[in-house]
Formats: structure tokens, sequence, C-alpha cells
């Protein structure tokens, strides 16, 4: 039986950290991955060019049940120091908006950098090797891999969450989980596009692909990003930030002038411009396509688009300027866990110690990324928290 200090299932951006974090510290460490390749979302994450970090990476920019969990690993292992690995491997990147950091060539140098420094530890690395059998034997814990037997003294499970499915192994953390008697919250897909009715669809199917500036507003959640209208619905960065806080059944509020108050702006042009057109003054805020169809699904002012300022009443136009300031909409569902970007809930951090990442009634057990309940914002967040999660648990395996 072959074994190791380490045993880490799932190569991802946590489960691949992890390994480097534990193999500088002299440990002996296997990575099993079910997949061909390695660091597959990486691979595919902002648009093959990976949205590695965040320059603001707050605690506040993550969710969770306990929303000061993830402030220790954070702490330990920042933006910062994972800025400092991505430069040391001379790997050229930009910021694009926001602090959000992408590289300027492909996600391929981030997976590279990482390969890199787990050869430098000497990480054995499993690919299309599936975990079996786990179980815990007195101190260690046995396992089999593409049915060979393995013993580790610690196991760190990287497995992901329900987001993007296709990858798989759907829910294998959750099962983990509760297998060994651990709590995992309910699950929801996170950083989505919202589904919209039918009807809606088909009233603003002539909009799809065009994008605007907005606020988006769910519960607790408030955007200020861009909005992208799609055939089934919306999203956009503003859309997908505001989807992980909205609940089924509830409504999103949009700006769609973020800038301005339209009620005061509209009786000020009335003054100004008194033979101005309405669809003239609309055509500020919102393209020539858009004009009419905002103006007849949304404004309910169809009729007026032609009329100048001076004939329209000032209560009227007051109404005009809150509904586009203030746009309540409710969205049928989401597109779920095939596009969702990452997964809400997950492992219910009470189990875990925030400053080792390990199961507080199971020593050598870890849970780290995804499958944990902490769940980052778009914009290089969520992999902040897998390098920092990753880290951590490794400095303690």
């Amino acid at each position: 039986m072959k074994q190791y200090d380490v045993v880490i299932i799932g190569a991802g951006a946590a489960g691949l950290m992890c390994a480097i974090s534990a193999g500088s510290r002299g440990q002996s460490v296997l990575v099993v991955e079910h997949a061909r390749k390695v660091g597959r979302k990486i691979l595919m994450s902002g648009g093959g060019r990976c949205n590695f970090t965040n320059m603001y990476t707050e605690p506040s920019n993550f969710l969770s049940q306990n929303p000061h969990f993830c402030k220790s690993a954070l702490s330990q292992y920042t933006q910062w120091d994972f800025i400092d690995m991505v430069a040391r491997h001379q790997i050229p990147y930009h910021e694009k908006t926001l602090g959000q950091l992408f590289c300027d060539n492909s996600s391929k140098d981030i997976v590279q950098c990482l390969l890199t420094e787990c050869y430098q530890y000497d990480v054995e690395i499993q690919t299309q090797c599936q975990a079996s059998e786990i179980e815990q034997k007195g101190s260690h814990f046995a396992l089999k891999t593409n049915g060979k037997p393995v013993e580790c003294g610690a196991l760190v499970i990287a497995t992901g969450g329900l987001s993007i499915p296709s990858m798989g192994p759907h829910g294998f953390g959750y099962q983990l989980a509760e297998q060994f008697g651990l709590e995992v919250l309910p699950t929801s897909a996170a950083l989505v596009p919202f589904v919209m009715s039918t009807r809606w669809q088909k009233q603003f199917v002539e909009l799809a692909g065009s994008s605007l500036d907005i606020t988006a507003q769910s519960g607790d959640g408030l955007f200020r990003e861009a909005m992208l209208f799609t055939h089934k619905g919306l999203s956009g960065p503003a859309i997908l930030q505001v989807s992980s806080y909205w609940q089924p059944g509830q409504s999103v509020t949009l700006d769609l002038a973020p800038t301005t108050e339209l009620a005061s702006w509209f009786l000020l042009q009335k003054q100004e411009q008194p033979k101005t057109r309405l669809k003239t003054l609309l055509g500020q805020y919102f393209s020539r396509r858009m004009v009419p169809i905002i103006a007849q699904h949304w404004l309910k002012a169809e009729d007026k688009l032609d009329t100048v300022m001076a004939e329209i009443p000032n209560k009227v136009l007051e109404e005009l300027g809150h509904r586009l300031n203030y746009l309540e909409l409710y969205p049928e569902t989401t597109e779920g866990y095939k596009t969702a970007e990452v997964t809400l809930g997950g492992l219910n951090t009470d189990v875990l110690s925030s400053k080792t990442m390990m199961v507080k009634s199971i020593p050598g057990l870890f849970f780290i990324g995804e499958v944990v309940d902490v769940t980052g914002h778009l914009g290089g967040y969520n992999f902040q928290w897998a390098w920092s999660s990753g880290w951590v648990a490794g400095q303690n395996t």
C-alpha cells in the first residue's frame, strides 16, 4: 500500500495551491483528479484569460452563513501573495476593471505556473483517476485511487461545487462530507444569468446582445455594472452579481440611468429644450434600437416618443423618470448550474477551523475551495478564495 503525507482530491485551483503549500513544507503529496486535465475551470475562466484574483479583495466580497469565516484564510494568503507568484513566473497580466486581474496571453499560463510549483516540490499528480472507498482508519485515512489502495495522514477535499456539471463529479465533495457526518447547507446556482418569462423574451428578443450600464439590486446585493440582454432574459456582470442574492419569487430592481435622477432631469429638459422630442432625450441614455422597445414595454409610453417635451405633463415626466430609475422585474428562474460560475452554500463552515480549514471533529480531514460555504462576488474573488483556503490547508496538513 502506497503512503503519502497528504492526498488531495481535486486538481483545480484550490487543490493545486494546497499541493504547493504542503509540498513546500517537505510533505509527500498526491493529487487525484478524475478528468484528463488539471485546472479545467482555470482554463475556461475569463474567456480563456483567467481573472485570477482581484486587487481589492476583502471579506465583504464573500457570501457565507458565517461572514467572518473567510477572514483568517484571506489574511494568511492574500491577493498580493498570489500576484507575487504570478510575477515570479513572469506571467504578463493587466487590470481590466474594478481591480480584476487577467492574463495578457492565456489562462494556460496560470495552470503552468501552478504545475511548475508542484513539480518543484515533487508533488505527484494523477489524472483520470477516481478516488473511492474513502474511510478513516485511526489517525490515518485509507482510500483507493483507480482501485489501488492508498493511505495518508491528511486528506484534503477540493472537489468544487455543482456549477458547470459537465466538469463533474457532480456533488462528490458534499457526498463525502455527509459520509463523515458533516452538515451541508442548501446549495444553489450563483453568478448566473436570469431567465425571464416567455412573454418577456418575445418582447425583448430584438435587444439580445445589447448591453447597458445599470445598477441592479435584490436583497442585500447592490451592484453597478453592465447588463446584457439575452435570448432567455438578462445577463452581464451586474445581473450575475445580484443573482447570488436573489431568491425565487423575489424582484430585482434596476436603475437604467444610475448617474441621473431622471424625474428631475426630464423637468429640467422641458424648461431648457421644450421643443425637443422625448425619444431624442431618451437617446442620450439608450441606443436607438433600445428606445422604442423600452418605451413600449417598460414605460408604456410608446405613443409619446414623438411628442415634444413642452406637451408632456410634468406628472407624466416624473412617472417616466421614476420607472427608469426604479424598474422592478421578476425573473422566472435562473439558467441553473449549467451556466453558473459558482455554487452558493455547501459545507457548513461551523464544522471547520477558519485558521486551518481542518474539520474540528476529524483531525487530518480538510475541505477547501468551492465545496465550502464561501462564495465570492464576480471578479476574481472565487479564485482568491481557492488560493487562500488551499494555501492555509497545505500549511496545516
